[in-house]
């Protein structure tokens, strides 16, 4: 048993590639173009080929009809093949080239004709029009086939009309001239054509280059992709024309800033507002994961320029990056805090070890008790300045801090806050990165180094003040300092600086208050956080005995 192979089905269609495709389907509407122009041209030009043969035929059997010899003759003379009239009109027809003159009577016998036996029969077509006085001009058939005819009456001297002239142009002749302007025109529209294909051709390698030579269903395939990667990935992504205008925006851009989709096509700077986000996307910030605030979010921001001019900036959330790091840089306060703890804790156990061992008991007992209260009044000093326990652990554990680098930390007498904070948390960051930032500011400035905090209510609002003397902060760089990504300081490892003051003004004024900073009597710099609704409204008297 045999088999046989199975056969192919040879499939015919348009090439996968763009540049082929793009130039087959212009050379095809180019081709179309020249083949309907022609059309177009043609057209016309046999009608007015027929109409000048109908015009010439016209034109010889009225001067043929205006000699009145042959009128005379008409009526003299017998419809012979010999006879003057047949003579007259032949002559006629070889001077002009006209297909034939037939002369008629009114009865509509030809006194002449090409062929000599058609002379003394009655004409072929209908003469009566002719002989009723009217001119006519007609494509018709007759004995001698297709012509372009003309006819007008034979009138006598007298006026009367004894007969009728029809002059034939020979259809042929004018299918000849149609013929012969045809290779003309084949002519131009090939040039056409071949410019068009030319220029089809350029055209084409110029997509070529901008489609890099690939197929329409990859073309297609890509911006699928490109689309579901776009609106999948966790990272924002923000396309710019050259003109600073956005023109791709994905899911997760729109969330980290804040925008929706009708912010395409707008400007940058008029959807964002001015700002140091603003700055980064269209690269008046320049430099590599570049750090900024927008709203609540702490971002790293890269930009990336496109050969159009205009550029790509990808967007990632650190917000929670920077939660742990502040979290971190709390821990490792916590434990300065209790490794300065241990230390002078050790010390002291030394020193209440040589009171013990050099039977001083009652020096021992009154030193354990100055420790113990020394302690206890710090805490307890706080405490009932700041009511409100995180507050008020945060600067016990900074005094801690501060007093192993070196620093006095003093809450001024003026502090005086309840505890009816609306949002505890937002002031605890506040108050943690200024302390932090006075204290890395005072460590180097002597002996005498001091972080003064006041903190204190006005009404709903909260005024917080924190002074330093440390080197203190230039006039003319008082703005910047609030700038993300601003630092004197070397970086932490988990991360850039900038960021701790750049929120401190973000949270004051996401609550309506202000930051600034100022100079301080003391040497230092002096942070004053104005938060005017910090604070909830207290509860009567009578309203908290109730409850």
């Amino acid at each position: 048993m045999s088999t046989t192979p199975p056969t192919r089905r040879l499939r015919f269609g348009l090439p996968r590639r763009v540049f082929a495709q793009v130039l087959l389907m212009q050379v095809a509407i180019a081709a179309g173009v020249a083949v309907l122009a022609t059309g177009l041209f043609l057209a016309p030009l046999s009608d007015q080929l027929d109409d000048q043969a109908m015009r010439r035929a016209l034109a010889i059997a009225q001067t043929t009809a205006a000699q009145p010899q042959i009128a005379a003759d008409l009526r003299s003379s017998r419809p012979t093949a010999g006879g003057p009239v047949q003579t007259e009109a032949e002559r006629i027809r070889r001077a002009s080239g006209a297909e034939y003159v037939v002369i008629m009577n009114k009865a509509g016998v030809r006194w002449s004709h090409t062929d000599r036996d058609q002379i003394g029969k009655v004409v072929s077509t209908d003469p009566s029009e002719a002989l009723a006085g009217h001119e006519v001009m007609e494509i018709d058939d007759g004995t001698l086939g297709r012509s372009a005819r003309g006819k007008v009456p034979l009138r006598g001297a007298d006026g009367a009309i004894v007969g009728a002239v029809s002059v034939g142009i020979e259809y042929d002749s004018v299918r000849a001239r149609l013929i012969h302007a045809i290779p003309g025109l084949f002519a131009y529209a090939g040039g056409a054509l071949a410019v068009g294909a030319l220029a089809a051709y350029l055209i084409s390698r110029r997509v070529q280059r901008q489609t890099r030579d690939l197929a329409f269903s990859d073309i297609s395939a890509l911006l699928a992709e490109r689309e579901a990667m776009l609106h999948g990935i966790r990272e924002g992504v923000v396309a710019l024309d050259r003109s600073g205008r956005i023109r791709l925006l994905n899911d997760e851009a729109q969330r980290l800033l804040g925008l929706d989709a009708q912010a395409i096509g707008r400007p940058l700077d008029a959807a964002l507002g001015p700002g140091r986000t603003t700055d980064v996307l269209t690269g008046r910030a320049t430099g590599t994961d570049l750090l900024t605030v927008r709203g609540q979010r702490v971002l790293v921001a890269n930009r990336m320029p496109t050969d159009d001019g205009g550029a790509v900036a990808t967007l990632r959330d650190r917000t929670e990056l920077e939660q742990l790091g502040r979290e971190l840089d709390s821990t490792r306060g916590l434990i300065d805090a209790l490794r300065a703890q241990d230390h002078e804790h050790a010390n002291r156990m030394h020193t209440l070890l040589g009171l013990l061992e050099l039977e001083m008991y009652e020096e021992a007992a009154e030193f354990v008790g100055e420790v113990a209260g020394a302690h206890r009044v710090t805490a307890e000093q706080i405490t009932e300045k700041l009511q409100d326990p995180l507050l008020a652990a945060l600067l016990v554990g900074k005094a801690t801090v501060a007093a192993e680098r070196g620093v006095a930390l003093a809450i001024s007498a003026d502090t005086a806050l309840p505890d009816r904070l609306v949002d505890p948390r937002g002031l605890v960051t506040i108050v943690g990165n200024l302390v932090d930032n006075a204290l890395d500011a005072a460590a180097g400035s002597g002996r005498h180094a001091r972080v003064e905090v006041v903190l204190r209510a006005e009404g709903r609002a909260a005024v917080l003040r924190v002074r330093d003397t440390g080197p203190g902060v230039p006039a003319d760089q008082r703005e910047a300092v609030f700038v993300e990504g601003w630092s004197t300081k070397e970086p932490p490892a988990h991360g850039k600086r900038g960021i701790g003051l750049a929120l401190v003004r973000r949270l004051a004024e996401r609550q309506g208050g202000t930051a600034e900073v100022t100079g301080w009597t003391g040497g230092g710099a002096e942070f004053v956080v104005v938060l005017p609704e910090a604070l909830t409204e207290p509860v009567p008297a009578t309203a908290a005995e109730e409850v």
